[in-house]
């Protein structure tokens, strides 16, 4: 392969590798999302959390496809009695689009309401 020809395969590789690196930042070094959400819906406090007085934030691991529609989210921490109400919540929210799936950490807070 001539020098040139190899000079312009390692441009278009050095450019598709960056491309690909943009494209793929969907979290910033501590997980959270960085992908902003157009469309959040609040959870609904659970009944029995507000009779047991359980406060405290779920966190949710979540994939976010291309169109910006939550693909998969899973409970990663906080209280089992909140968790299912957070899901419901955070499967509802949508994102910008994007060229690619992403993925990240979003936190809801439950803090009782009299």
């Amino acid at each position: 392969m001539s020098l040139r020809k190899s000079g312009v395969l390692v441009a278009v590789m050095a450019i598709t590798v960056g491309a690909g690196l943009v494209g793929l930042r969907a979290q910033d070094a501590s997980g959270e999302m960085v992908r902003r959400a157009k469309v959040k819906i609040a959870p609904v406090y659970p009944d029995l959390a507000r009779k047991m007085n359980i406060t405290g934030a779920v966190k949710i691991q979540i994939v976010v496809a291309p169109n910006g529609t939550v693909k998969d989210a899973k409970v990663i921490g906080g209280h089992p009695v909140l968790a299912g109400a957070a899901l419901d919540a955070v499967r509802k929210w949508r994102f910008e689009p994007a060229a690619v799936e992403s993925s990240g950490v979003v936190e809801l807070k439950f803090e009782p309401h009299q």
